[in-house]
């Protein structure tokens, strides 16, 4: 069997992880997470990065330190996983959906601007694939509509957009280190990256459950209190640890990715147009092989290969179900102008396997299986 995933592991994580367990600073904010917030900023050139136990929760501390409320509206694509939502509805916010655009399946740039109204107050971004949305249009729009922009890239670690990281335009973002991602701290894990000043000060306060911890412990006061409202952000020192073995060896795992990315490209692009729609990378954006997907005509024959895929034991899938469309996402939220593009093509992708350590070898079994299960299933059809 050729599974979907397996989380990313270099080796160095083992020691790392058994050195935060020795420290007797397990609770977070010790060595190893100073170390980790410390890479990203040197990288990302931001005013702060923090830590988080899930991008979930960065997407949270977001919605938060905007002051997101009752009545509020924010803007974001429906082809999402459903944390992008989450994390404003549970302030109260109202999600305003817009579609996407086909070929990178990002939110649409150009039917932005008319989805705000004098109750948005943020858009949130979401790079699919690791592949950037059309990041000048939305912040020109952003700041002519004093509106503040949030970047979803879970998805987004080493992508470049321009020439700058994902994660590093926006007023904030936020990463992901799920197992499912390019690079892990254990199971789950996250990073809120606050690229506007004015949110960082009270970041460390809502990430310390409403309390000027951080400023007592490095000095500032005497006796910290609750000042704010807050929740608990931090993450163990043992997912720090395991994260900071694999940013080590960052490079190699993102070579290593791509060159699997640019072996199911090459091996499977005489099939395009005709029979599958490969990824589509724009001139402006670098991406990080975060995902390699492919779309079919439509989502009888993507159902007929998926079946084939799982009986040749290849982990393929599909992906998100438009929020939109959902029993939540009707109740607290609209769809705002049509929706041409996200379930028409929502309903025509698969997702391949694609993990660090895969070999070559095996990137050719499952591009053999995908060419068998298209070619046997435009037979029957025909």
């Amino acid at each position: 069997m050729i599974p979907f995933n397996k989380p990313p592991y270099t080796g160095n994580e083992d020691q790392y992880v058994l050195a935060a367990m020795r420290s007797h600073k397990m609770s977070g904010d010790g060595e190893f997470t100073l170390k980790c917030q410390a890479w990203f900023e040197s990288k990302l050139s931001c005013a702060k990065a923090l830590l988080t136990p899930s991008c979930t929760q960065a997407l949270e501390m977001a919605a938060i330190l905007l002051d997101v409320k009752e009545g509020d509206e924010v803007i974001m694509p429906s082809f999402t996983f459903v944390s992008t939502a989450n994390a404003f509805v549970l302030r109260g916010a109202k999600v305003v959906f817009v579609d996407v655009r086909p070929d990178t399946m990002n939110m649409n740039e150009e039917l932005v601007e008319a989805a705000i109204t004098d109750k948005t107050v943020a858009i949130v971004v979401v790079h699919y694939a690791g592949i950037s949305c059309e990041m000048d249009k939305i912040m020109d729009v952003a700041q002519r509509k004093n509106i503040f922009v949030i970047e979803d890239a879970a998805q987004g670690m080493q992508s470049f957009y321009k020439g700058k990281p994902l994660g590093s335009i926006g007023h904030m973002a936020a990463y992901s280190f799920h197992e499912t991602k390019n690079y892990t701290s254990g199971g789950e894990g996250g990073l809120l990256i606050i690229n506007d000043s004015q949110f960082v000060s009270r970041a460390e306060i809502v990430r310390e459950k409403g309390t000027n911890r951080s400023q007592f412990f490095r000095g500032m006061i005497d006796k910290y209190t609750w000042v704010d409202i807050g929740s608990s952000y931090l993450p163990s020192e043992l997912q720090a640890a395991y994260l900071y073995g694999q940013l080590e060896r960052v490079d190699e795992i993102n070579v290593a990715r791509n060159k699997i990315w640019d072996t199911y490209f090459e091996s499977l692009k005489d099939l395009a147009p005709e029979y599958i729609e490969l990824p589509f990378i724009p001139e402006s954006c670098t991406g990080n092989a975060h995902m390699f997907y492919l779309k079919l005509p439509d989502i009888k024959i993507r159902t007929a290969v998926l079946e084939y895929l799982s009986s040749v034991k290849i982990g393929a899938v599909f992906h998100y179900i438009p929020l939109h469309s959902s029993p939540a996402g009707k109740s607290l939220g609209r769809f705002n102008g049509v929706d041409t593009f996200t379930t028409r093509d929502s309903e025509r992708l698969i997702r391949l396997p694609i993990w660090f350590g895969m070999t070559i070898e095996e990137v050719q079994r499952v591009v053999g299986c995908v060419r068998t299960a298209i070619r046997e299933t435009y037979c029957k059809k025909d």
